[in-house]
């Protein structure tokens, strides 16, 4: 049900149970966040996060919570593990993001979607109260009345309310997404990856109004690295910059 690939600087991660929409057992959720935790101390520069089928993700198995098996707390472990991951995340959202599967996409740091593809989160028309902190995320991204648009009126959206409410970064034809993906990957992968990840940390910690005690020693780390001097040695002999890490 997932599969997980690694290609030089890249991971990818496929959701592949496209007879279930790409709904997530436990077991699933739990086999994602191995995968990262897997990849934290590695090279990886970037993640793509992806589906097949007609939907990205239905949200947490049904029948688990028909079961009275609490998965949304597993959710919530995946969720924090793809938002904290070092790299960036890159959702390649292959159609429809319903339930816990949009709080999985925004957990992300780019969201790029195809046309044609909706997002819905039904709890309240299910009488279940969505995790405080996939709402936090929701209001971090989206906006506090976006929030109460998705979560109070379990509105629907799609094709261009997608991109207009910042739900998508990019918004592209369904046999392009994966091309796409592809390339705002190796974009990141061929920045310095030191300044990249610093600079992920100061995001979450300003967008969650935490104190970014480590952001002074992030600064001086990058400016005394080997990349630095790469870089300003690239622009100088007007070149592409290699960047090691270092």
């Amino acid at each position: 049900m997932i599969d997980a690939a690694k290609d030089g600087f890249i991971g990818r991660i496929t959701l592949n149970n496209p007879a279930k929409h790409n709904a997530l057992d436990s077991a699933a959720m739990r086999r994602i966040i191995e995968v990262l935790d897997g990849w934290r101390d590695t090279d990886i520069r970037a993640v793509i996060l992806t589906g097949t089928g007609k939907s990205f993700c239905a949200g947490v198995s049904l029948t688990e919570v028909g079961r009275g098996i609490r998965s949304d707390l597993v959710l919530e472990t995946l969720c924090n593990a793809v938002e904290n991951f070092p790299a960036p995340v890159i959702a390649a959202l292959n159609g429809g993001v319903f339930g816990g599967g949009v709080d999985l996409a925004l957990s992300c740091d780019f969201r790029i979607g195809v046309t044609g593809m909706k997002m819905f989160v039904p709890p309240a028309a299910l009488g279940i109260h969505y995790q405080p902190s996939g709402i936090a995320r929701a209001v971090q991204r989206l906006g506090a009345q976006m929030a109460r648009r998705v979560f109070l009126l379990a509105e629907r959206f799609e094709n261009q309310a997608l991109f207009d409410s910042g739900f998508l970064d990019f918004q592209v034809q369904a046999d392009q997404l994966q091309n796409v993906a592809r390339t705002k990957a190796q974009e990141i992968a061929g920045l310095a990856p030191m300044a990249v990840q610093g600079m992920k940390k100061s995001i979450l910690a300003i967008s969650r109004n935490d104190a970014d005690t480590d952001a002074a020693l992030r600064i001086d780390v990058c400016f005394a690295s080997h990349d630095h001097v790469e870089g300003l040695a690239a622009k100088r002999e007007k070149r592409q910059p290699v960047f090691t890490g270092t």
